[in-house]
């Protein structure tokens, strides 16, 4: 297997002893893991979706990096939060509007 071009880690909220603490579970985000590996797919994308343990941000979570471009978005919680960030990849820039600042 060739290691993909992007990394999208997700978070799930997950802590040492696997309870999710944070918020980006509570606001859905292990149910759009499925949506943005369709996106992926669909847009033939050179990535793989992975879900994380907390990313320590929860006041803006749901929290999506994109690697190795190191771009940290917030409030991924809705499929067109997905698709802006989709869209941005695969047109090789930033979703600017949902970025960290």
């Amino acid at each position: 297997m060739e290691k993909p071009k992007h990394l999208i880690l997700c978070c799930a909220s997950f802590r040492m002893k696997g309870e999710p603490k944070g918020i980006c579970h509570k606001k859905g985000s292990h149910s759009l893991l499925g949506y943005m590996e369709e996106g992926v797919l669909d847009r033939d994308i050179d990535a793989r979706v992975v879900s994380t343990g907390c990313m320590k941000q929860c006041e803006d979570g749901p929290v999506v990096i994109v690697m190795p471009e190191n771009y940290w978005y917030k409030g991924i919680d809705s499929e067109d939060a997905v698709d802006e960030i989709l869209d941005a990849l695969e047109g090789g820039e930033a979703a600017e509007e949902r970025l960290f600042t």
